[in-house]
């Protein structure tokens, strides 16, 4: 399980001219109040941005504030003019349209598109999104974009893994016809000829501009215009497969265990690397269903399964849920997520992509994941907010109007 750092900045800047002079207010109980009102309206800050600065400039208050929630902008707002004294504040709606040029949509324009905590590559790895995946940009930082996920999820990504769109192109682009990759890896050529200059890598899930086809080869098109070929079996096309999917508990398994030995990688959510939480989102999302992020953002989606007494009411597919128990110091932590596979076994990214058991006698056996077992959820077939059905998203396709 993963945390994205997002700034929440509520720093207190004191430029004392005279050392003397005290202001004539409580910056502590004006950040204290703020604190409060920006975690009431954004209590994730995964899926929300809220970058607050506090600060005395010339011995005056000064409040700076930015978000993707106007009514956060409206509360801090409402809050200062009850104040009994002059503030200076700069409230910022994001996305920045005017220093965007408008261009507010994006969509990965490589295999596996590196999302970071910060915009810099030395940062955090926050997540990934593939080839295809439609983001929504907030504001820019030299090259860095500032981005939001179809699940929700911000972080920043670098000019290279995206094309930035206006609107209109945005939607020219949704309307055109889609593949979607199935083979867990394979590439992108020159020409219908294997043997061919290779233009790019690709990885399971990526989405592509359908251009041709013939009897063995699709022709496609990136986001950025680029073209070229890819093998018929790697591929298919996209509503066609999207229509013929049937969420179940072999289809969850039969994912997973194309996925065994894939190594650990924090951040990771695609067939090259997965942290815990990335692994069982990729499932999901290979079987139409887009679910949280994070091992603790999922936790909250689904129906509970009742494993008071064992597991014997666990189906595959389930997820399992694991960190650190609930005391009377210590709230509940979950830190790790693995999916049921029934037999007393389950899949999980733990070093790699591996299969354990909590049959003591088995020789995968894994009493640690054992002991630190908090719950189970079921996900498949649960209608709820959390988790987006690809037939609903209209991610990757024109909506009929």
């Amino acid at each position: 399980m993963k945390s994205l750092l997002v700034t929440l900045s509520l720093i207190a800047i004191f430029s004392f001219f005279n050392c003397t002079q005290k202001s004539n207010y409580d910056l502590q109980e004006i950040e204290d109040k703020i604190g409060g009102i920006s975690k009431g309206i954004i209590p994730d800050k995964r899926v929300g941005i809220k970058d607050i600065t506090i600060e005395e400039v010339d011995k005056t208050l000064k409040i700076t504030t930015k978000s993707n929630f106007p009514s956060l902008l409206d509360s801090i707002r409402n809050y200062v003019n009850t104040l009994p004294y002059s503030v200076d504040t700069i409230f910022t709606l994001l996305p920045n349209r005017e220093a965007l040029d408008n261009k507010i949509y994006a969509v990965v324009n490589i295999s596996v598109a590196n999302l970071r905590s910060l915009p810099k590559h030395s940062a955090e790895l926050a997540t990934q999104s593939t080839l295809g995946t439609p983001l929504k940009v907030f504001e820019k930082k030299d090259n860095w974009y500032r981005v939001q996920t179809p699940d929700k999820y911000i972080a920043w990504v670098d000019l290279g893994g995206i094309v930035l769109l206006n609107e209109t192109e945005y939607n020219a682009w949704l309307g055109k016809p889609k593949l979607i990759v199935i083979k867990p890896i394979d590439k992108v050529y020159e020409s219908t000829n294997t043997k061919s200059q290779v233009i790019s890598d690709l990885a399971g899930g990526n989405i592509l501009v359908l251009q041709n086809q013939n009897n063995n080869f699709y022709e496609i098109a990136f986001p950025d215009g680029r073209q070229g070929f890819i093998e018929k079996e790697a591929a298919q096309l996209y509503e066609d497969w999207l229509a013929a999917l049937i969420p179940s508990a072999e289809s969850l398994t039969k994912v997973s265990k194309q996925m065994l030995g894939i190594p650990y990688l924090w951040g990771g959510t695609s067939f090259k690397g997965v942290d815990c939480s990335g692994f069982t989102k990729t499932i999901y999302f290979m079987n139409g269903m887009v679910i949280p992020r994070d091992a603790s953002q999922q936790v909250h989606a689904g129906k509970p399964v009742d494993t008071s007494n064992g597991f014997d009411n666990l189906l595959p597919g389930d997820l399992l849920f694991f960190g650190r128990k609930a005391t009377s110091e210590n709230s509940e932590k979950v830190v790790h997520v693995a999916m049921w596979l029934g037999n007393n076994e389950f899949i999980h990214a733990s070093g790699r992509v591996r299969i354990n058991s909590f049959d003591s006698n088995a020789s995968n056996y894994n009493e640690y994941e054992l002991n630190r077992f908090l719950r189970a959820k079921r996900m498949l077939n649960v209608p709820q907010e959390l988790i987006l059905p690809l037939t609903n998203a209209k991610l990757f396709y024109a909506p009929k109007i």
